[in-house]
């Protein structure tokens, strides 16, 4: 079918011409396509499909009468970025994925606009509940990256798609690591309040109930949390605070708040099993490296729990690999060696440094203690 953009351009100037403004956009176009002018070009289009006029539909005739005469000239990933707008337009699903195959032809020798259109296809058939084709969009795509040095502009469409798939899934732990690198992938600032809010909520849900999330520093100092502060849900940071230091009584004492969040009353047993975990954990931390030999009924007192239970917790944290030790069931204690490192709140960045200092104060009195000695060292030496 043959086509006339200039014939297009025209006549949509033409309709325009109760609106200056819209009028404006379109001559623009007009003018830059006339010149030749791509660069110019592109960066109005990038603009110009996010138009309030065409809320009412106009972007697939937009792209079949006029964008497809040019899109050999637009960088492959700015090709993409518009086409994604356009594709909105497409009800059908089929025919949606369809439309992204097609351009992923196109653009195959550029890596970051064929992932693009790789999300762009994953996230339709996820709402399409097809899982595994969904997993198997997502291996690819891991395929491509990891060819790829740093962060490039479509890791965080990637780390979306990933998060979302996890989140079908109700892989918590999963959902939290992908969501957190999504974080990181963008400007925060560009999230609506609601985004900010729905994501702050979803990964602090994934990280209480992630069954290998033994880690809320990185969460905690995040500024998205501060989103949930005018909310009804700001006990949650409060609750995210308790499990970071394996508060118990602070978890308790929250119970009257978190219970009424289903997902979390429906996993009370699981909670309560790691948080005292954690309350373990953060016992070993706040122990110098040389007092690590620690009383069965110190962990008892700490995790609030018998201390005929002490060994089975201590078990489950070395299976876990929070910890290392050893127990000795004869006298009832456990020398710890080592406990899985963590991103730490203020408090525990103090806590690291007033150990810091003591470690300096001991190994300034131990060069002390040599260098006073080196005397009669030789001197006894050459007797």
């Amino acid at each position: 079918m043959s086509r006339d953009p200039r014939g297009y351009l025209l006549r949509k100037r033409q309709e325009a011409t109760l609106n200056a403004e819209l009028a404006q956009r379109w001559a623009e176009l007009e003018n830059f396509f006339n010149k030749r002018l791509w660069h110019q070009l592109t960066e109005h289009t990038m603009i110009f499909v996010r138009h309030p006029s065409f809320q009412q539909g106009g972007l697939l005739e937009f792209y079949h009468e006029f964008l497809v005469d040019f899109e050999h000239k637009i960088k492959p990933l700015s090709l993409v970025e518009i086409i994604l707008i356009i594709a909105d337009e497409i009800a059908e699903a089929n025919e949606k994925i369809l439309f992204f195959e097609k351009t992923k032809e196109k653009v195959k020798n550029d890596l970051e606009a064929k992932v693009l259109c790789l999300t762009a296809v994953g996230l339709i058939k996820l709402q399409c509940s097809q899982l595994d084709e969904v997993k198997q969009i997502m291996e690819e795509i891991n395929g491509l990256l990891e060819t790829v040095d740093g962060v490039t502009a479509v890791h965080a469409r990637y780390y979306d798609l990933c998060s979302s798939f996890h989140k079908v899934k109700a892989d918590h732990g999963a959902y939290y690591r992908d969501a957190l690198r999504y974080l990181g992938c963008v400007d925060i600032n560009s999230l609506s309040v609601e985004q900010h809010v729905e994501r702050a909520l979803s990964l602090s849900l994934a990280a209480l109930l992630g069954d290998d999330v033994y880690n809320f520093g990185e969460l905690l100092a995040h500024p998205i949390l501060a989103s949930l502060q005018s909310t009804s849900y700001r006990w949650l940071i409060d609750l995210l605070r308790a499990f970071n230091t394996g508060d118990l009584t602070a978890f308790n004492g929250l119970a009257g708040q978190w219970e009424q969040q289903t997902d979390l009353a429906n996993n009370r047993d699981k909670l309560s099993k790691k948080i005292r975990l954690l309350a373990l954990m953060e016992l070993v931390f706040s122990r110098h490296s040389h007092n690590r030999t620690i009383p069965f009924n110190v962990i008892a007192e700490t995790a609030q729990i018998p201390t005929t239970e002490v060994e089975h917790l201590i078990m489950r944290a070395l299976s876990r690999g929070l910890v290392k030790g050893t127990i000795d069931e004869i006298s009832k204690e456990v020398n710890m060696t080592w406990v899985q490192p963590r991103v730490l709140d203020l408090d525990q960045v103090k806590e690291m440094k007033a150990k810091m200092s003591g470690w300096s104060g001991q190994i300034q009195e131990t060069v002390t203690l040599i260098k006073n000695e080196i005397p009669d060292i030789v001197a006894h030496t050459y007797i």
